[in-house]
């Protein structure tokens, strides 16, 4: 998960040292492209992927001596604290979220049939059964169907150009499923309550979000700017409620109106924009997916509790040689725990012997392992494990043969 987190930082702080300089020379609809690039770079983060190439040395020393005595170090979990912690605010966010959701839709009222009629007069396209009357109109809102919220005093409205131009704003917002972009960035928002980058991004969001509708709204129904803007300067702003589209938001009227004077950008150069940002993000995020990480990740670690049971045993060749050192082992884990391959590792053992390296690896092999995670998903995932094979003193022998006896009887022994 520190992966996927990490990614969603680079996307947000791309989008926003970006933003202003892409409106600027691209337009408002691909800038707000740029705010694809977190999700992008979330998601490749749970593609599958091939073992780590690197070797993460696992913090478990497994000895076997010939008093066949194992020491096993430990290494106590910490996560479940802030698991825990990540979860209670991710749900207090959520429940925020789903309480302004009920309240909204609690407060929206059937359209009179005055207000329907009018409706269907100035903007023929929109469906009827989505208008709702609601005192935070006009907006537009999330559901299955999503919802066009009109204020009350849209029934006595005398003026059907500053009608038809605020429809057809909300009619753009549905056909670029705004409400469910909405939506999805207060899910990620409560998700990630904890990172700053997030909040700060939430309302330039939905600020590039309404500068793309604008400028959407203009140039396919060849509205007058002039006209435009003086509707927006005759409307009555409001607080930006969660999961809500909202026709204007106070902070939002000046880079609006802004956008509205300078929103002639050529249609090829808009349209080559935006496809090279989404190809670029793309991109980006398949480069952090592959790029080599600037130190290992950590690797599997050993299940203590089974690996206790599987001892490596001490061949009885190698004791009567007096044969002992540290035999390294490379294992490759499976994402199930299982070890799928062992290998020596010649250049940071301290012993050649023949009978300590197979000792070893035929333990290792019956061994679990806890994979390593990428993306919240286990992965094949290398361990680096040493095996000390170490001899405890054994009293002079007299004779060959009485070295012989001890050697067998030791070896029996343990």
């Amino acid at each position: 998960m520190a992966t996927v987190l990490l990614d969603v930082t680079l996307g947000l702080a791309i989008a926003l040292v970006l933003r202003r300089p892409v409106r600027r020379l691209l337009g408002a609809g691909p800038a707000f492209t740029l705010w694809l690039w977190p999700l992008l770079l979330a998601l490749v983060s749970w593609l599958p992927m091939q073992a780590m190439p690197a070797y993460a040395l696992a913090p478990v020393l497994a000895r076997a001596r010939a008093s066949a005595a194992a020491a096993l170090a430990t290494t106590p979990r910490t996560h479940d604290a802030w698991l825990l912690l990540w979860s209670a605010g991710a749900a207090l966010t959520l429940l925020r979220l789903v309480i302004a959701y009920a309240r909204l839709r609690r407060a929206a009222q059937p359209a009179p049939p005055s207000l329907r009629a009018r409706v269907a007069e100035v903007a023929p396209g929109l469906d009827l059964r989505r208008l709702r009357l609601h005192p935070q109109g006009p907006a537009v809102l999330w559901a299955p169907r999503s919802l066009v919220l009109l204020p009350a005093e849209f029934t006595r409205d005398s003026d059907p150009a500053r009608m038809r131009m605020v429809l057809t704003h909300e009619c753009t917002h549905l056909r670029r499923l705004d409400p469910l972009w909405t939506l999805l960035a207060e899910i990620a928002v409560a998700l990630l309550w904890f990172h700053p980058l997030a909040w700060l991004a939430l309302p330039r969001f939905r600020l590039d979000q309404e500068l793309a509708c604008d400028e959407r709204t203009l140039r396919s129904d060849d509205t007058d700017a002039t006209a435009y803007a003086r509707t927006l300067l005759s409307s009555t702003g409001m607080d930006v409620a969660p999961v809500l589209t909202p026709w204007l938001a106070e902070p939002q009227l000046k880079e609006r109106l802004t956008m509205i004077r300078r929103h002639r950008t050529r249609t090829p150069l808009r349209i080559a924009g935006t496809l090279g940002l989404a190809l670029a993000g793309t991109g980006l995020a398949l480069a952090a997916r592959t790029m080599p990480p600037a130190r290992a990740p950590a690797g599997a670690s050993q299940d203590l509790a089974f690996n206790a049971r599987v001892q490596p045993h001490y061949p009885k060749a190698s004791i009567a040689n007096k044969e002992q050192g540290t035999v390294m082992l490379k294992i490759l884990v499976n994402p199930d725990g299982s070890v799928k391959q062992v290998d020596y590792d010649p250049k940071a053992s301290s012993t050649t012997s023949g009978n300590l390296i197979a000792a070893a690896s035929e333990a290792a092999m019956q061994w679990h392992f806890n994979p390593a995670m990428r993306g919240g998903h286990a992965i094949e995932s290398y361990a680096q494990v040493p095996v000390n094979f170490a001899l405890d003193e054994l009293p002079t022998p007299t004779s060959k043969a009485e070295a012989e006896k001890k050697a067998s009887e030791y070896a029996k022994k343990h």
